[in-house]
């Protein structure tokens, strides 16, 4: 069975698209994107800062069971656009990967399905290879799985 969220990268281009469907309205996958309480959920990370607001920030951290951190990411905030849009940046620390750009647009499909398109720019078509050697689209697609179990009630 193939993944529902898939990591579509260009030949000639520095960038990634990255579609999922989701069974959920808009805004609660829009609220899985920006409340720290929901993303810390569905991320599997400690979420430090989440200011959704244009010159906000985002911190989140992954520590070991002895509180090591291994893996720590940021950015800044640049728009937000109530269940339609985010723009930001990602940057994760001590990696040889600098800071992309992203684009995530939410889109309402039914009143109870929706539809995510992240577009993530790299500051080079190495620089996107490079996260794409690493198990970036299994990791998202587990992530996103988890965000659509969120919410879903037990029948």
């Amino acid at each position: 069975m193939p993944a529902k969220t898939q990591v579509h990268a260009t030949d000639g281009r520095q960038k990634l698209t990255i579609p999922r469907e989701f069974d959920l309205p808009v805004e609660l996958v829009y609220r899985a994107y920006t409340e720290a309480e929901l993303v810390a959920q569905w991320m599997g990370t400690r979420v430090l800062k989440l200011e959704n607001t244009a010159h906000g920030c985002d911190q989140f951290e992954t520590t070991d069971p002895d509180g090591n951190v291994v893996f720590r990411a940021n950015g800044t905030i640049h728009a937000v656009v109530h269940n339609q849009q985010i723009i930001r940046t990602f940057e994760m620390e001590n990696s040889p990967l600098p800071v992309q750009l992203e684009f995530l647009e939410f889109e309402a499909r039914t009143a109870a399905t929706s539809h995510l398109t992240i577009h993530t720019i790299f500051k080079s078509m190495a620089d996107r290879d490079r996260l794409l050697e690493l198990p970036f689209a299994m990791g998202l697609n587990m992530a996103h799985n988890r965000l659509e179990q969120l919410f879903h009630q037990p029948d």
